[in-house]
């Protein structure tokens, strides 16, 4: 059995975690393993690399992912589909394991259909992947996320002054919700919950009213502003610009900077914006993240020997097992009401 392995989407923390335990578990099943070079564009191109004990050695507490990634969708290209079919069968490549988020997954559910030897690992910062209780890299985001607000705590105090924080989550706030309930955020505004921005200076004004001169927002970079014209409907995304990827995805962005200036001006409060970005995903991973991906890598080599193809390794409390990829990929996991009702308890 020859094994392809590749890692698609944005970086994550944890995937090297992933890579190096496919590897060693496959390894133990005397299968040759393969990496392809970022992600579906290297299948494309036949950009792969031979991986082994020496190759995955002390990479686990690496941040990133030692084959390199890409956001390439497949059935954009011409001849998508059979070019990866084809150049399969000439590395001599028998089954993949792909390691990434919807679109990198979803890509693999197609290709799965279409007779490929395919398994899958959920990953992303977003914690948005259907049918896992948990993504790896997750975790770390978080932590990175509540340490910034703790850190921010001291200035917004120090300087009667609100501060606006946003952080990564196009269609849902896990970061938002988890990290602003940990750092202890005064407003965590989602994607999923549309909000009122004279909602949203009134408590901060009741909030200054009394012994409390400051204050801090948490918000998703998807998060939607309700307007006059669509308080209707869903809301508006707030965007850095109008490019999209070859999944059709808005380049978002610029809520915080947006948010914190509406909020100065209604306010008459002196407020800053601060965007986390790419730190949220980049660096070493946690041990949460580490022993998440170490599991998810061992079961998904454990799915290809049991030729479980078009399943994926999921976290369901505390046990992994096999997820169907289309059941995966059909649609976003959600902050639950529950849970925001929870976080908003501490609003003001």
């Amino acid at each position: 059995m020859k094994l392809g392995v590749l890692t698609g989407g944005g970086d994550c923390p944890g995937l090297n975690a992933v890579i190096r335990a496919v590897v060693r578990k496959a390894i133990q099943f005397d299968y040759e393993v393969i990496g392809i070079r970022e992600g579906w564009k290297g299948l494309l191109e036949n950009n792969i690399v031979e991986l082994d004990r020496e190759s995955v050695s002390g990479i686990l507490p690496r941040g990133g992912t030692i084959l390199g990634t890409s956001r390439t969708n497949v059935y954009k290209e011409k001849d998508g589909e059979a070019r990866i079919i084809n150049n399969m069968k000439k590395a001599g490549i028998d089954a993949l394991v792909a390691i990434g988020g919807e679109d990198t997954l979803g890509i693999a559910a197609k290709l799965f259909k279409a007779g490929v030897k395919v398994v899958g690992v959920p990953k992303t910062i977003d914690n948005d992947l259907f049918g896992t209780d948990y993504t790896f890299g997750f975790d770390t985001a978080v932590n990175i996320a509540t340490e910034a607000i703790d850190r921010l705590h001291t200035t917004a105090e120090s300087h009667n002054r609100v501060i606006v924080v946003e952080v990564m989550g196009r269609h849902a706030g896990w970061i938002a919700v988890h990290s602003g309930m940990a750092g202890g955020a005064d407003i965590i505004l989602i994607p999923e919950q549309p909000f009122n921005i004279d909602e949203v200076c009134n408590v901060i004004m009741k909030r200054h009213s009394g012994k409390r001169n400051f204050s801090i927002v948490v918000v998703s970079e998807g998060a939607k502003i309700q307007t006059e014209e669509a308080m209707d409907k869903d809301g508006s995304f707030i965007l850095s610009s109008m490019k999209k990827d070859s999944f059709g995805h808005v380049r978002l962005g610029g809520i915080g900077n947006i948010l914190a200036e509406e909020i100065e001006k209604r306010t008459g409060f002196e407020t800053r914006a601060t965007v986390l970005g790419y730190l949220q995903r980049g660096g070493s991973p946690s041990a949460f993240d580490r022993v998440l991906g170490t599991r998810f890598g061992v079961f998904a080599a454990e799915l290809v020997k049991e030729e479980k193809w078009g399943q994926m390794a999921a976290l369901k409390g505390n046990e992994i097992v096999a997820e169907s990829l289309e059941v995966a990929v059909g649609q976003l996991k959600l902050v639950d009401t529950e849970l925001f009702n929870v976080a908003s308890t501490f609003f003001g």
